[in-house]
């Protein structure tokens, strides 16, 4: 018997679909099943570091953390990193194979869908039940020829589908009713039934809409999900998720927001503190003077995003914070911006041999390189000697004086990152510092805020569970698992 498998696409981006599939992972591991996410294709600069050495979406990290097992490079096998507004870095099962503008991307499509397909196969090896998850929109028929990350893959793989829609949005009825209109009959009898998600009120009032969307399209409504607001806590992939509102009060920490912003789920441990306001600087906005410490988050463009963070003035606001006696953490690409100088000989980020002044307010100087390190990390920050755990996911090679005061010394023996001489200004490539309670603590300690109490990864692993049961009560999780059978 061939593996169980069913696939979530959606009405649209942004619909529920990562979070329904890590639920449902929850769900079915709960019950015993060897249960592996899955997406085709995605697209996001949020990315995640795999135990088997490469990245893939951050929402498949989780849901493979709802599932219990260790994230792999086959759980998403084609990862889009957006670099402009047309064009992206494409990595191939976890290793990155070229960059590419979104109309020469369609002829990639083809070889791609071999690793897809094989990933999928590896997947299915090792699973009781594979939980796939679309990409954007089910509707974007102008896409379908060649598609990889939705119908295309349903119908090569013979996966059964369930379409989400999204009613907190508005036009819930015309989405899904107008997705069966544009669909091939082929692709529309792939779909198994519909769901209806993010639901506020009483829902007795939407039973006629329930009814009215089955009849116009002929599939089975499956279900009409409540609202779950504790979703918004857990790590998200988009900038959708980086705008969602923290705690108020305390001390502030200053986050300027530049256009290729990556890893921004650093973020979400600190926004959890009660003693702790991230206030996201939004271009157009002054670094307010209130902030304790200016983070400069990871970067997919490190040179574009630092012109751009130079064209808001916060040069000028960043000079004037570390007069007051502010503190100052640069992650990965925010490091980098920190330095005095960002060379890029062989044109890893745009045109070669570009090479631009950094911030200057730490003595180190970055050369891009192809060389692309990803890895998880433990280790301890200096000199105070806290342990540490976190991954890099970084290119570049970052030298100076200041390098000899480093931040951390990895369990591996390498040094990582750069303290300026007062202290009060740090660089370091890891990623995830904040989410190692011991290291968040450390921090909060020396910015002075309150709390330290928060069990981070206990909180995430509580969500999950309170989001495998929203779904249990109101989704027929008996009747998923039996349309999944192929």
């Amino acid at each position: 018997m061939p593996t169980r498998a069913l696939m979530i696409q959606g009405t649209g981006s942004n619909v529920g679909k990562s979070l329904m599939v890590a639920g449902l992972c929850r769900v079915f591991a709960r019950r015993g099943l060897a249960v592996r996410p899955f997406k085709p294709q995605n697209m996001s600069n949020n990315a995640a570091v795999t135990a088997d050495g490469g990245e893939i979406g951050r929402a498949q990290a989780l849901q493979a953390r709802a599932a219990g097992v260790p994230p792999s490079v086959h759980m998403n096998p084609v990862l889009l990193k957006p670099q402009s507004e047309v064009g992206s870095q494409v990595v191939v099962q976890g290793r990155m194979a070229g960059t590419a503008r979104a109309r020469e991307y369609q002829s990639w499509k083809p070889r791609l869908m071999a690793a897809v397909q094989d990933s999928f196969a590896r997947l299915s090896g090792e699973a009781d039940l594979v939980l796939v998850e679309g990409a954007g929109s089910a509707s974007e028929v102008n896409l379908r020829a060649g598609d990889i990350a939705n119908m295309g893959f349903a119908r090569a793989c013979d996966v059964p589908v369930v379409l989400v829609g999204d009613i907190d949005r508005g036009g819930v009825i015309a989405s899904l009713v107008g997705t069966r209109v544009v669909l091939d009959e082929a692709d529309a009898g792939m779909i198994r039934g519909f769901v209806v998600n993010r639901f506020r009120g009483d829902p007795s009032l939407f039973e006629d809409g329930m009814r009215l969307i089955a009849e116009r399209t002929g599939w089975p409504a499956l279900g009409l999900v409540p609202h779950f607001s504790d979703a918004a806590r857990l790590p998200a992939e988009d900038g959708l998720g980086l705008r969602r509102e923290g705690r108020s009060g305390g001390v502030v920490i200053a986050v300027p927001v530049t256009p290729r912003i990556a890893n921004f789920d650093d973020l979400d441990p600190l926004r959890e503190e009660p003693g702790v306001s991230v206030v996201l600087v939004e271009p157009g906005m002054p670094i307010p003077a209130e902030a304790s410490l200016v983070l400069l988050p990871g970067s997919k463009t490190t040179i574009d995003d630092l012109a751009f963070f130079r064209e808001q003035g916060w040069d000028i606001d960043l000079k004037g914070h570390l007069r007051r006696g502010g503190r100052v953490l640069g992650l990965c690409g925010g490091y980098q911006m920190l330095g005095r100088r960002i060379a890029d000989p062989h044109g890893i980020e745009g045109p070669a041999g570009r090479s631009v002044e950094g911030l200057g307010v730490l003595e180190v100087d970055t050369i891009l390189t192809d060389d692309k390190r990803l890895k998880a990390v433990t280790g301890c920050s200096l000199p105070d000697d806290t342990p540490l755990a976190g991954y890099e996911m970084h290119i570049g090679e970052t030298t100076g004086e200041g390098a000899a005061r480093p931040f951390a010394r990895l369990s591996d023996g390498r040094l990582d990152g750069a303290v300026s001489a007062d202290g009060r200004v740090v660089g370091t490539y890891l990623h995830g510092l904040f989410a190692d309670d011991r290291q968040r603590t450390r921090w909060l300690n020396v910015l002075g805020a309150t709390g330290g109490d928060l069990a981070y990864e206990s909180l995430v692993e509580d969500i999950l569970d309170r989001l495998a049961l929203h779904l249990e009560a109101h989704l027929d999780c008996d009747r998923f698992l039996a349309l999944s059978a192929r």
